[in-house]
């Protein structure tokens, strides 16, 4: 074990005493001072063991100080790896790993291992893995800086219809009250009118009453009688003014009111809130480098025979009964766990949940379409068949965003992100850039229906000829393989060909070699007349199309299995 003493020699340490050490001993793993090394470095068993500078070691992490090369529970020295367990193993640890076939002598391992590509890879996989952290940290701060604006934005909008509000209910107070002072000065002129009238009138009333005393006192008879009739006259026509008055509308009561407008009274009643605050979401424009999965095992990589690769079954589309007219020529999976399925019958798209409930129709095309790929980001492509033509479909958007135009049909497609190969169903493909959108002919993949791409090569599928193929990028044939009917073709992480038997309704897995191969659905599991199929190389999610019976009517699904 590494001393826990830095810096001093660990003989001389146990001995009571403090002093420098010099070198470190990779196999006995102890720091030695010049006077211990030179015993070291001359007895028979050690003079060949590998020594490095105490500056050295100690240049090391801590981590790796702390690893030894003997084994803690058996004090005996490594031997073996169990690349099972992924450890190394002492004899003794035999006795523990007597089921693991897979016990390599540890000198194989270790064999030129800093030289090895894995450290490359790793120095490579640290170097992206620091790149993306600055570039996320980066977006992140940006991103921080974009809602602070946003927030700004958003406390404007809110004081500026706030006072758009206040100068609107302004405007309207001023015209109700003006519009209220004009109908109460004409009331009240009216009505002062009318008063000034009376007044005058009751005036004369009071005139003449005092007119009417002194005739009594000093009138004649003849007077009196005359007087008399000029005050009956007066009288009666001021009794019939106060009557006219009355049988007119000049006593009516005209009253003064205001009804607020019921649009503004709904304003206290039915606003609850100046408006919403929301967080919605948009597809992140962060760039970062793809990291390799499972990079541990990259040292002692694992892969699993063709023997192990048991599907189990996880789940299955759930189609509306007004679609079960589907003709799917085609089910992919997203990066994000949905599902897009191509329908020939009614020439549409349509995209399934994470858990294969229908959400809606994304495009539909006005040809036949025959095949569809995911591509990149959003974006999926859709091959038109004899229309010459492939579009690029923004998933999120429910539109077409681009129109690739070929001089060959268009029947079969495969894309790995960076490329996207477009087969004609004749002798002539062509291979797409998807970053410049240039073109490349490919020779020789005549008849191929179906293919699919694989670190560089191209896969695909000929019924014609029963025959799957694989060929190098240039559509030079690498292996052949004889399988009945064969239709869709995928690939998983490990480079196991699946292939859609239509004939045989079964799902068939061929090794990466092209040399073995075995059924690992059939009829049996459901599957009936698969025409294609597809995985998800980050999960092993593999979906296949197929028909199902239910409720006495056939129509076409796609089951869902895990490999």
């Amino acid at each position: 074990m590494a001393s826990s003493v830095k810096h001093f020699c660990t003989i001389c340490h146990d001995d009571g005493t403090s002093n420098r050490a010099v070198t470190w001993c990779t196999e006995c793993e102890v720091l030695f001072c010049e006077d211990c090394e030179k015993p070291h470095s001359k007895s028979r068993l050690s003079k060949n063991h590998k020594i490095m500078s105490s500056e050295d070691y100690h240049q090391l992490p801590t981590f790796m100080q702390e690893i030894s090369s003997q084994c803690r529970d058996h004090k005996k020295t490594f031997e073996l790896y169990c690349s099972f367990h992924a450890c190394p193993c002492c004899v003794q640890c035999i006795t523990e790993h007597q089921k693991c076939q897979d016990l390599k002598p540890l000198s194989d391992i270790l064999k030129q291992v800093k030289s090895s590509a894995s450290v490359h890879l790793f120095e490579k996989d640290l170097k992206d893995v620091k790149e993306n952290l600055d570039t996320t940290i980066k977006y992140i701060k940006t991103r921080i800086s974009t809602i602070n604006t946003q927030k700004t934005k958003a406390v404007g909008e809110i004081r500026y219809m706030k006072k758009s509000i206040n100068d609107y209910l302004n405007n309207l107070e001023r015209d109700i009250l003006n519009e209220l002072e004009s109908k109460h000065s004409k009331l009240k002129l009216d009505m002062a009118s009318l008063l000034q009238q009376m007044e005058q009138r009751a005036s004369e009333v009071n005139q003449m009453q005092s007119q009417f005393t002194k005739m009594k006192q000093y009138a004649t008879e003849l007077q009196m009688y005359i007087g008399l009739r000029e005050i009956e006259k007066s009288t009666s026509q001021m009794a019939k003014y106060i009557e006219d008055l009355e049988s007119g509308d000049n006593f009516i009561e005209k009253n003064l009111e205001v009804n607020i407008s019921s649009a503004l009274q709904s304003i206290l009643r039915d606003v609850k809130s100046f408006g919403d605050i929301n967080i919605n979401t948009t597809s992140f424009t962060l760039q970062i480098k793809a990291g390799r999965k499972n990079q541990a095992q990259n040292l002692i990589s694992k892969v699993p025979g063709i023997e192990e690769i048991k599907p189990s079954l996880c789940t299955r589309l759930t189609i509306p009964k007004e679609m079960k007219t589907l003709d799917i020529y085609a089910c992919r999976i997203l990066p994000d766990g949905k599902f897009i399925i191509l329908d020939n019958n009614k020439r549409q798209l349509l995209l399934f949940s994470n858990d294969g409930i229908f959400i809606r129709i994304v495009v539909t095309f006005s040809q036949h379409p025959s095949d569809t790929c995911f591509v990149r980001n959003i974006t999926v492509a859709v091959a038109l068949g004899s229309a010459k033509q492939t579009t690029l479909v923004d998933i999120e958007k429910n539109k077409i965003i681009e129109k690739i135009k070929l001089s060959h049909g268009c029947y079969a497609l495969a894309s790995d992100c960076e490329t996207l190969v477009i087969s004609s169903n004749l002798r002539q493909s062509t291979r797409v850039n998807l970053n410049d959108m240039s073109h490349t002919i490919l020779e020789g993949m005549e008849g191929v229906v179906r293919i699919s791409l694989f670190q560089g090569n191209i896969y695909g599928t000929i019924p014609s000829k029963n025959k799957v193929c694989c060929f190098k990028s240039t559509g030079e044939p690498l292996w052949t393989l004889d399988i009945g009917r064969p239709g869709g073709i995928t690939l998983d992480i490990n480079g196991f060909v699946y292939i859609a038997s239509y004939k045989n309704s079964s799902i068939v897995v061929v090794s990466p070699d092209g040399k073995t191969c075995k059924t690992i659905l059939s009829e049996a599991d459901g599957i009936e007349y698969p025409q294609g199929i597809d995985i998800n190389k980050e999960t092993g999610m593999m979906t296949v199309p197929t028909k199902i019976r239910e409720d006495s009517a056939d129509y076409e699904t796609a089951f869902v299995y895990k490999i």
